[in-house]
């Protein structure tokens, strides 16, 4: 089975290594473009065996699926150059990283309704992704091949195209939230008498365990804050400080402004 990346650039570039590090395909198997030069030759020298091409057209032939992760922008244009190129048929999986574009769009464009949208975040470059995948027809066999493609990269979720905004929200737009957390506790670190590197480090593990922990037992995050908020303790007095200061409110609000 063979695969074409179009656009190898920060998302599809993170896909291209994640796959070429699976089962699914082999290096010799993926195929990837770029506009430069320089974005292939830095791909190439990690993985040899992968295909590199700044020819669009070239990259599509003999593809069994054909992965759009070209600007929402670009999108129409990208299609339009490489659709009289593409199997007679419409046979081909067609995916589409591009935000904002639905996949009714993406079919009028392509003249196929093999078309599935997927919405990775930028952990796919580690194979931590949280990933949402959707299509006009949730049900159609393709599906499960795009599903066991991303579960290499992370983890997956199949959704109705009516929540990808929301589910964006929440993961891609998330991973930022979630920076910016551990950018200011490790500036508060610094600030109680913490260096500089070593706070950072305590937040981020910190992240991770929290995480982990929810995620390997299944509790609710207010089951772990009461298991660490001893009455009268450093913990809740910490906590209900931030949240004098809207931390919860100010958290809502942004996934909210993010879905306008």
């Amino acid at each position: 089975m063979k695969i074409t990346i179009i656009g190898a650039g920060n998302m599809g570039g993170a896909i291209a290594r994640g796959l070429a590090k699976g089962s699914i395909f082999a290096e010799n198997e993926i195929t990837c473009t770029a506009a430069g030069n320089a974005t292939l030759q830095k791909l190439g020298a990690e993985h040899p065996q992968m295909n590199l091409t700044t020819d669009n057209v070239q990259a599509v032939a003999g593809a069994d699926i054909i992965l759009f992760a070209v600007k929402p922008w670009l999108m129409k244009e990208v299609i339009d150059q490489v659709k009289p190129y593409l199997a007679p048929d419409r046979s081909q999986l067609y995916i589409s990283v591009a935000a904002g574009i639905p996949c009714q769009q993406l079919e009028e464009w392509i003249e196929s309704y093999n078309v599935i949208r997927v919405i990775p975040n930028t952990a796919i470059e580690i194979g931590r992704s949280m990933t949402f995948i959707s299509a006009s027809d949730l049900s159609m066999p393709q599906m499960k091949l795009a599903e066991q493609i991303f579960s290499e990269l992370g983890n997956t979720m199949v959704v109705p195209e009516s929540q990808l905004a929301a589910c964006t929200a929440l993961a891609s737009c998330g991973i930022a939230f979630a920076m910016r957390y551990i950018q200011a506790s490790a500036q508060g670190g610094v600030e109680i008498g913490i260096k500089a590197s070593d706070a950072q480090r305590i937040v981020e593990h910190t992240m991770i365990g929290a995480a982990e922990l929810l995620l390997a037992k299944g509790t609710h995050p207010a089951t772990e804050i009461d298991k660490v908020t001893t009455p009268g303790g450093i913990t809740i007095r910490g906590l209900n400080e931030m949240e004098h200061a809207g931390f919860t409110s100010a958290v809502i609000r942004g996934l909210k402004e993010c879905v306008r």
